[in-house]
């Protein structure tokens, strides 16, 4: 009678570990990316504000640094206020690969990559050359740094 509950036991354990890696895990790979991008643009729309779309995998650190800045760094209410958020999982670069290029974000010059798109769906910016692919080494303030500068209005640009 101690075996069984031994193995629910472990069972039990198991799948809770899951869980919690699965929470841990910033990039849904079971997510429907267009539709995700569908309802971020219309969310985008009636807010005024642009779309963040954050190409990325859970393997990858600095995907997660990038994440970590986004969900609970010290600007990440103000990301929340002024994006709609989008991550889309590109696995081992065999996943959404097409719509990544469809943004014009090439992917094999590093991730996380973003496109930030107008809420008509216009892109207004892509990373092109792998500009936050180190987002280690930006640390949280030079994330925020680099998406102000690269959002901010041509001419306010410095």
């Amino acid at each position: 009678m101690m075996q069984p509950m031994k193995t629910l036991h472990a069972l039990l354990c198991l799948l809770l570990a899951a869980a919690a890696h699965a929470a841990d895990s910033p990039y849904n790979p079971a997510a429907d990316a267009r539709q995700e991008i569908r309802q971020a643009l219309a969310e985008a729309s009636t807010a005024r504000v642009p779309v963040l779309l954050v190409f990325g995998a859970n393997w990858c650190p600095d995907c997660r640094v990038l994440d970590s800045a986004l969900k609970t760094g010290p600007n990440a209410a103000q990301f929340a206020r002024e994006f709609r958020i989008v991550k889309v999982d590109v696995g081992r670069f065999d996943r959404n690969v097409d719509l990544a290029e469809s943004y014009q974000v090439p992917l094999k010059k590093g991730i996380p990559a973003v496109a930030i798109l107008s809420p008509d769906n216009q892109l207004l910016y892509a990373s092109r050359a792998g500009e936050l692919a180190d987002a280690r080494s930006l640390g949280e303030s030079g994330i925020f740094a680099f998406l102000r500068r690269v959002t901010a209005p041509a001419g306010a640009r410095p």
